[in-house]
């Protein structure tokens, strides 16, 4: 959804007075969100299993170029209206996948996507697909991972359309344990309705 789009809605809603029901009305879902971030997902990216996956793809990818990664994030883009889809596939299948989809399931909904982002801001693993590989040239990595250990940025409140929930986007940088270094970021999308 555009971001025009999007505010045409809350306008509307606004007029309704729905705001005053289960949708959040301004910033409202920050607290809860960052509250989110210093609890569960803190947990979550402290596994090994987190940790060594981005540490792995960072020394893979060490030598990209902006033009690499340019044709990495295509072909992406490319397999997601594909039938085929070898690049994401691997993608899915690793064991941190298997990892994030596990925990998105165990919050029972409140969790509707989790992907984790590499030095590169290249997607390491996800709970389901992305629409794009490489979000490096997005807030949700440049508000974390740029910005150092303990980063977290919380996103604005969506109307999500395919599941007609309101969802809210919390992204925070990962530190590796033993260095102190930021070495990634994750992305965890929320219903919001469910959280609050």
């Amino acid at each position: 959804m555009s971001k025009g789009s999007f505010g045409k809605l809350m306008i509307g809603l606004a007029a309704s007075s729905f705001i005053a029901g289960s949708v959040l009305a301004s910033a409202d879902h920050v607290a809860p969100m960052e509250e989110l971030a210093n609890s569960m997902v803190s947990d979550w990216v402290a596994d090994d299993v987190v940790i060594q996956a981005i540490k792995a793809q960072n020394a893979k990818n060490s030598g990209l170029t902006q033009a690499d990664i340019d044709a990495l994030d295509k072909k992406w883009r490319a397999e997601t209206g594909s039938a085929t889809q070898p690049m994401i596939d691997e993608v899915l299948s690793n064991e941190l996948s298997g990892y994030l989809k596990d925990k998105a399931e165990e919050t029972g909904g409140l969790v509707t996507e989790v992907f984790i982002m590499d030095n590169k801001g290249l997607n390491v693993g996800q709970s389901d697909v992305t629409s794009d590989y490489w979000q490096g040239d997005e807030a949700k990595w440049q508000k974390t991972y740029l910005k150092g250990p303990d980063a977290v940025f919380v996103d604005e409140v969506e109307m999500d359309e395919s599941t007609q929930t309101f969802q809210s986007q919390l992204s925070m940088a990962i530190t590796d344990p033993a260095s102190g270094q930021v070495i990634g970021a994750i992305t965890v999308g929320v219903n919001v309705d469910a959280l609050m």
